[in-house]
């Protein structure tokens, strides 16, 4: 006996977080690059590294912000015949790529920093300092735009950008010090720091969406009230093949075999079902699956041993 039970109520709700996710995502990617353009010419003209590793970094960001967008705007398209869950998981694969980009990014600010660390070079102070207000300012408003999202795709973003607003705040200390003392070795011991504490952060995460794409169960808290709901009812005996899964960090999947008591009447198992409905309808769960299984029924997929 199957019961399939896919709740549909909130698809609207999802269909104008993800627009205004695309819409946020869109905004930040067009702020870096402009940013970025700016950055290589100010790096250049105030001969400073930091600036230009700064750079380098941006542009990185900008890609992979352009990726997220992209794929971002595909993962609001509606399901068909070869992705029937929909392109939720696309999503996911951006948040992958993002990750892995500011992990080269901040190993290749490592590599720029640590020798500077023995041969530091003077740049222009001046430059630095004007360069690092307008970053403020731009990469702060960015963030400010993706922190209204939930997304791990905007989480990672946020993180770019984040990570970004501290190495500005890093090069306009350092400006401003530079200013009075000829203390060049600042810049990169800055730079060091700002790259381990957001490599810590990004780590995270990506481990969150590696967990993810490997299907691992999102919440074992989740699991567990579920599964204390589905038992809380008398007409059930014992469940298996219980998985729970998320398609994007978001949105979940559910299904299970539910093994009942004794023989019960359709009108009991109708109530059953409708009752589970109200009760699961709290987890907000994008696919449910329900399978009823009678007393004496062997359950057919019982081989797979889940």
């Amino acid at each position: 006996m199957h019961s399939h039970n896919h709740h549909h109520s909130h698809s609207h709700h999802h269909h104008s977080s993800a627009a205004d996710a695309s819409k946020r995502i869109g905004w930040a990617f067009f702020l870096n690059v402009s940013f970025t353009i700016i950055e290589f010419i100010g790096g250049w003209l105030t001969n400073s590294t930091a600036i230009m590793a700064d750079a380098v970094h941006d542009l990185g960001d900008s890609l992979s912000i352009g990726t997220a967008w992209g794929l971002n705007k595909l993962s609001d398209k509606e399901a068909n015949a070869t992705f029937s869950y929909g392109y939720k998981r696309f999503s996911l694969l951006g948040a992958l790529i993002n990750g892995m980009v500011l992990i080269i990014g901040s190993v290749w600010i490592l590599l720029e920093a640590i020798p500077r660390l023995f041969s530091p070079v003077m740049p222009q102070a001046e430059g630095m300092l004007l360069l690092s207000i307008f970053g403020i300012a731009v990469n702060g408003f960015a963030a400010y735009k993706l922190s209204a999202g939930n997304s791990l795709n905007e989480r990672i973003l946020n993180w770019h950008l984040l990570e970004d607003v501290l190495g500005w705040v890093a090069v306009l200390i350092v400006s401003i010090v530079l200013m009075f003392k000829p203390w060049p070795i600042l810049d990169p011991i800055l730079s060091i720091g700002f790259t381990l504490f957001i490599l810590f952060n990004v780590g995270r995460n990506l481990k969150e969406t590696i967990l993810l794409f490997l299907q691992a169960t999102p919440d074992k808290k989740l699991m567990q009230d579920v599964r204390n709901v589905l038992l809380s009812r008398a007409e059930v005996n014992a469940l298996h093949h219980f998985h729970i899964w998320s398609l994007d960090g978001e949105h979940s999947v559910m299904s299970v075999h539910l093994e009942l008591n004794a023989d019960i009447s359709v009108v009991d198992m109708k109530n059953l079902k409708q009752q589970l409905q109200k009760e699961l309808s709290v987890f907000e769960f994008a696919h449910t699956t329900i399978e009823l299984e009678f007393a004496d029924e062997a359950c057919r997929d019982q081989s797979a041993n889940l």
